[in-house]
């Protein structure tokens, strides 16, 4: 089987490489033809464990193409796959023109029946607009005979695991009425599909909706637990308590209650901001999703506003060692990443930041450039050096166990930040370190004595 992918972003360039893998021939359209000359010369341009080697041993196969010809993508196969991006537009809707100027590509270089499944993360209704495209296209070419029909397959990629999120999904979703339709995706995801039945199929705008309501459902665990821990805070309760306490309880579970400084990245602000816009613009007042985003936005600053507490107010010359950049480990994207507000806020500060992150330095250094209050360093360790106190903002593994006495030893200040609560507040206070985290009740006086090694 032949398919065609239209944009080779994180989610075409994933997916296409995994179909790949399974032996289909894949060809990806971009109109970046640098991007396109890049991957095929082997350079990957974003930063995802085991997809550079997935790609460029199918591209040494030749199970992996890559064109800036729609016109050479759309003669390739019957099954066209669109995976642009819908970055978020100025009232923070989905911007559909890229995924409806593929619509027409298509429609316009087309000469025989195709199936057109969308792929990128696009608002209830997009399928109907690529159906409308595509006919006022098919109709100023004089060609309403060409049949073609507009699927939705939604994508539950979790950076930082998306090759392995792609090779074995939890679940499949085709979106279609057509029975032809339905029939030619599972017989495309046969491969993926042998263990048990992961397929679900169903109407179109119900699936357009489900990919939203996933990420809205867990964006909205985040903010709630985030709300929790800042009561915890005013409470005197220890966050970490009450997660194992409500997480033992099946109907919660453990998954996406872990409190922090917020989420980040390329899925969640967008599809609730863009959930949010489509609801108003339909006369719906989405209620709950606007407390989640407000509570997210207003977490990013959290541990400024410790920061600013502990240092009285004035950070003017003072410097942060900030372990972590983007917004979740395993990966470089710092889009919506709570780093950068803390950053910005510090800087407003009168504040200088040493920061280090395992795979977002590039990335980094692209947003921001050169400024005289930020040091990207080459190590972990080398953020310490003068610095008055450490944040950590990224829960990377190489972050979980440090040197405490080191770090005790390399600081002003004897306090760290832990914007992800990776630290126990009570093995810090043995290293001298204070440690001030999202929720997490300090030990107090008599807990710290009894707890304090003898020899001390």
């Amino acid at each position: 089987m032949q398919i065609v992918f239209f944009g080779i972003g994180y989610v075409g360039l994933v997916q296409a490489a995994v179909f790949a893998e399974a032996g289909y021939t894949v060809m990806c359209v971009d109109i970046d033809a640098q991007k396109v000359a890049d991957l095929k010369a082997g350079k990957i341009p974003i930063y995802e464990p085991g997809l550079e080697s997935l790609v460029r041993d199918n591209v040494k196969a030749g199970h992996l193409l890559f064109t800036s010809d729609p016109k050479e993508g759309v003669a390739f196969s019957p099954l066209q796959f669109i995976a642009v991006g819908t970055p978020p537009d100025e009232d923070g809707s989905a911007d559909l023109r890229h995924v409806l100027n593929v619509a027409r590509s298509i429609a316009r270089h087309m000469d025989e029946a195709k199936t057109v499944v969308i792929k990128s993360t696009v608002p209830v209704g997009t399928a109907d607009k690529v159906r409308a495209a595509m006919t006022a296209e098919l109709a100023d070419r004089g060609r309403r005979d060409l049949r073609f029909d507009v699927a939705s397959n939604p994508e539950f990629l979790k950076e930082g695991s998306a090759v392995a999120d792609c090779t074995k999904p939890d679940r499949i979703i085709i979106g279609t009425d057509n029975l032809r339709t339905e029939q030619q995706l599972r017989e495309l995801y046969a491969p993926f599909n042998r263990n048990h039945e992961k397929i679900i199929a169903m109407d179109v705008r119900s699936a357009e909706l489900t990919k939203y309501a996933a990420n809205c459902m867990l964006a909205t665990k985040i903010s709630f637990m985030n709300e929790m821990a800042n009561l915890a805070d005013r409470f005197g309760a220890d966050i970490e308590k009450v997660r194992i306490g409500i997480g033992a309880d099946p109907r919660i579970g453990y998954h996406f209650i872990y409190p922090g400084i917020g989420y980040g990245g390329s899925c969640f602000p967008k599809d609730i901001r863009a959930t949010i816009r489509t609801a108003e613009a339909d006369g719906f007042d989405p209620l709950l999703l606007k407390a989640v985003e407000a509570r997210n936005e207003e977490q990013k600053s959290f541990l400024c506003t410790k920061i600013l507490h502990y240092f009285g107010g004035d950070l003017r010359g003072r410097t942060f060692a900030m372990w972590g950049l983007a917004f979740k480990p395993k990966t470089d994207d710092m889009r919506d990443a709570p780093s950068r507000v803390l950053m910005e806020a510090l800087w407003q500060a009168g504040a200088k930041v040493q920061a280090f992150d395992p795979a977002a330095m590039d990335e980094c250094r692209r947003i921001y450039g050169e400024r005289p209050d930020l040091l990207l360093c080459e190590g972990k360790e080398a953020t310490l050096a003068g610095a008055d106190a450490l944040i950590v903002v990224t829960e990377w593994k190489q972050f979980q166990a440090p040197d405490f006495l080191a770090i005790r030893s390399a600081l002003r200040s004897p306090v760290i930040f832990d914007g992800r609560n990776i630290y126990d507040p009570a093995i810090g206070e043995r290293y001298g370190l204070e440690i001030h985290s999202v929720g997490r009740r300090r030990p107090s006086p008599l807990i710290q004595e009894m707890e304090r090694p003898a020899a001390e």
